[in-house]
């Protein structure tokens, strides 16, 4: 599978710089005139209509005065909002804080009932506990060299969590088994991060999967972070960003990627057996009991 993680983010501009041109031909505008009009450049105008630049909600409103087009400025502004939103970088999202970051997610989580998250070398955020979200948090607080409140983050996203013991939802989680190897945090941090997810995929409205990395004939290679809310939206993590895709086309492609990762999972007892085995290889830590 190749895709361009930006790619409906590029779509998007591309469709409101494809209806601005299309209001400058259908006023019978050059591109030299649209821009005398507007007080630009031509080489703005071509940036524009062309995709390369973004426009803002005042360059918008001044294209659609100038082609007798003011009632289409509205429904534009809010198209490049939203095209603009698709790709979004940590440092622009957590510019007011990471707490506010985490916070920032929960009308999407109330409005969601099918959740489903892929990562190959975290635990996912809504199973994960304090200690490890610290150590996440403060992490990549360090490297987008943002201030580190990566302690009342972690406190926001645990309550975030608590949407996993609502009623009405589901949640379909598969992880690739190095994820449970890599330590973030002390010892006894992960040791109850990874105690956790034993309790935690034990819950009616949880499934946990994980790809063992022993897993021969792979059909799938490891995958960048992805989380499928609903049928509608698919969050993509990248180290520089968060990429939000609503092309349906491409949410298929998300989906179908989810099940065949899916798929090569184990549940249950076998699931249960490698989490066990993560925690005995943690230096000083004990497995809790099995029974």
């Amino acid at each position: 599978m190749s895709v361009s993680p930006s790619s409906s983010a590029q779509a998007a501009r591309e469709g409101v710089a494809r209806q601005l041109r299309e209001l400058r031909q259908d006023a019978g505008l050059t591109l030299v005139q649209l821009a005398t009009m507007c007080g630009w450049s031509h080489s703005k105008v071509s940036r524009i209509q062309n995709g390369k630049t973004p426009p803002t909600a005042r360059d918008i409103a001044a294209w659609c005065r100038a082609c007798s087009a003011e009632s289409r400025a509205p429904d534009l502004v809010a198209l490049s909002r939203d095209a603009e939103t698709m790709y979004q970088e940590w440092r622009r999202k957590a510019r007011t804080g990471l707490r506010q970051l985490q916070s920032s997610y929960q009308d999407l989580f109330n409005a969601t009932r099918h959740f489903r998250v892929y990562s190959p070398t975290l635990i996912p955020g809504l199973l994960q506990t304090e200690g490890y979200t610290r150590a996440v948090l403060s992490s990549n607080a360090g490297l987008l060299g943002i201030p580190d409140d990566s302690a009342d983050a972690a406190t926001a996203r645990a309550e975030r969590s608590q949407i996993i013991h609502r009623a009405g939802r589901r949640f379909v989680f598969v992880i690739e088994e190095c994820a449970l190897r890599y330590q973030l945090g002390s010892s006894d941090d992960m040791a109850a991060q990874l105690g956790h997810l034993l309790t935690a995929g034990a819950l009616p409205a949880v499934s946990l999967g994980i790809i063992p990395m022993s897993t021969p004939n792979r059909r799938l290679w490891p995958q960048e972070v992805f989380h499928l809310y609903d049928d509608a939206l698919v969050s993509v993590e990248l180290l520089s960003a968060e990429v939000n895709i609503t092309q349906p086309s491409e949410v298929a492609l998300y989906e179908t990627a989810f099940e065949e990762l899916r798929s090569m999972a184990v549940y249950g007892a076998a699931a249960r057996a490698l989490i066990l085995d993560a925690i005995e290889a943690l230096p000083g830590a004990q497995a809790p009991d099995a029974a």
